[in-house]
């Protein structure tokens, strides 16, 4: 990042008697970033984030925001605000009472917290809905006025906990634009908490992948889906298919690796000694498929499914193993016994570390 970054982590460790939740990590997250930490269940991301609002205390390392150390900094004086998976919205008060409470715990005068909540209505579209309890709104709608109550003091980062885990499909889709569009008007930043892989590509700059409290690759979402750094970021996000190899030779910058259990040979865009093993991974609509071909790795169709907009199959190759073919638009897979063949172009690899 360019410019001096909102939150810094450095060296940080938390540890819960003989387990380490978050482990050393370091990280830094800029003025206006819609940032996500995303992993599975367990892997430090939620605490991760609680540290940052203070929640919980760091055993090593140092948390600043703006660069101030938040060590004796309590959770109500810092410049950041959550927006929890339950919402937490009070049953007894209004939509207005709710967005404004942090306003009137601070002892701000009435018109200006009337003021001020006013214009989160408008802003989260939720105009004359005010006087309603939380029991009479849609869960989208609850969903907005949690958001309004984060947004309420001008935090200089919102906290998102698993925000639209609540919702539907259909409705967690355009929440999704809805707060991509809100965090862009006003400039805030956001980190998004979540294991949801789908929801972090799509909203956020850059995504961290954590694993077992450290970040497994840190970047944008097309770096991390198109060149994973690691055998657990390639299956974590998305579909992937791993072939196992050696490299036998090594032509104008290709290698021509030899599959494991397989009599073939595949061209891939690498770099690789002759000799070294290799693990290939490529994504499921990289792939192809067909029913006659010379080339290409001998196999049979071993289920498939239609999805509307994709149409998906499992073919078990010669070696007994699967791989996984996508295929975009009209045109029908092989039905379930089909013998085929399957292929990737050699710009469709990518290599794994060890």
């Amino acid at each position: 990042m360019s410019a001096a970054p909102l939150i810094t982590f450095e060296h940080v460790t938390k540890r819960y008697g003989a387990v380490t939740a978050v482990d050393d990590v370091s990280l830094e997250i800029g003025a206006g970033e819609f940032f996500a930490l995303l992993g599975p269940s367990g892997c430090g991301k939620t605490t991760l984030m609680r540290l940052i609002a203070g929640f919980e205390t760091p055993d090593a390392g140092r948390i600043l925001i703006d660069g101030r150390d938040m060590a004796d900094m309590p959770p109500h004086a810092r410049p950041v605000n959550m927006m929890f998976q339950s919402y937490a919205l009070f049953p007894h008060m209004d939509v207005a009472r709710n967005i404004g409470f942090g306003l009137a715990q601070a002892g701000q005068p009435k018109a200006a917290i009337a003021a001020r909540v006013a214009e989160l209505l408008r802003l989260v579209q939720l105009e004359g809905l005010g006087a309603r309890k939380p029991d009479q709104l849609s869960g989208g709608q609850r969903q907005r006025v949690a958001l309004a109550r984060a947004l309420a003091r001008k935090p200089r980062l919102v906290l998102l906990d698993e925000p639209l885990a609540a919702l539907d499909r259909k409705l967690r889709e355009e929440t999704q634009f809805e707060l991509m569009r809100l965090q862009r008007e006003l400039g805030t930043a956001f980190m998004l908490v979540t294991h949801d892989q789908d929801e972090a590509m799509v909203m956020a700059h850059r995504i961290a992948v954590m694993r077992a409290g450290r970040i497994e690759q840190l970047g944008a979402p097309r770096a991390i889906y198109e060149v994973p750094a690691s055998r657990f970021v390639a299956g974590f996000i998305g579909e992937v298919n791993l072939f196992e190899g050696v490299v036998a030779r090594v032509e104008d910058g290709l290698a021509f690796v030899r599959l494991n259990g397989l009599n073939a040979l595949v061209c891939a865009a690498v770099e690789g000694a002759v000799g070294a093993s290799v693990t290939l991974a490529v994504r499921p609509e990289r792939m192809l498929l067909e029913l006659v071909r010379d080339e290409g790795l001998p196999g049979v169709v071993l289920d498939s499914a239609y999805r509307g907009d994709t149409q998906v199959a499992r073919v078990r190759l010669a070696n007994g193993s699967l791989v996984r073919i996508a295929r975009f638009g009209a045109a029908l897979m092989p039905e379930r016994g089909a013998a085929v063949r399957v292929s990737f172009a050699p710009d469709a690899a990518r290599v794994l570390p060890a």
